[in-house]
């Protein structure tokens, strides 16, 4: 069995839409999917907030490199254009975590590093990975660490700047029955 634990976001044009159709593209391979977040951008280039969530998937047939290999599908789908490190994007998709049942998988290749080198440093993949698994690990030098522990230790203004919004993956607004 592989499980893995995706970051999704969006900056350009349909955002909502875009993530909507993560959700939608792995259909019952969802396990959870969190709340919509809107986030200041990460990394330094001047451009809009970001909508992310954090989708956790599952699927007896598929390895690390199939989620991948299926994040970049959907990626090309919304015609993502990489062009500036850390830029404004229509869609990214990150595999966070991936495992066998609760074990972690790690790899240093670097077409696919796991975990994500830089998951424990951004508030806006532990915030909601912590909505929809809160006693998520993660593996750090070499330990196991909570999530909850490692958000804990980003600077405020980092934590603060991961807001939930009313805005939903499944189509409806929050609440709505």
């Amino acid at each position: 069995m592989s499980r893995a634990v995706l970051s999704i976001g969006s900056n350009m044009g349909d955002r909502l839409g875009y993530l909507r159709g993560v959700v939608d593209g792995f259909g019952g391979r969802v396990v959870a999917v969190s709340s919509v977040y809107s986030t200041p951008p990460w990394g330094g280039v001047d451009q809009d907030d970001y909508l992310n969530a954090v989708v956790l998937v599952d699927d007896p047939d598929l390895d690390c490199r199939d989620w991948l290999a299926e994040g970049q599908r959907m990626e090309q789908a919304a015609e993502r254009v990489r062009v500036i490190r850390w830029g404004a994007r229509t869609l990214d998709v990150d595999v966070v975590w991936c495992g066998t049942g609760t074990e972690p998988i790690l790899s240093d290749d670097p077409v696919l590093t796991l975990p994500h080198p830089q998951a424990r440093h951004r508030a806006f993949v532990l915030v909601p990975w912590l909505e929809v698994e809160p006693d998520a690990t993660l593996p750090v030098d070499g330990a196991i660490r909570t999530v909850r522990e490692l958000l804990a230790e980003l600077a405020d203004e980092e934590r603060d700047g991961v807001l939930r919004t009313e805005l939903s993956l499944s189509g409806e607004p929050r609440g709505a029955s």
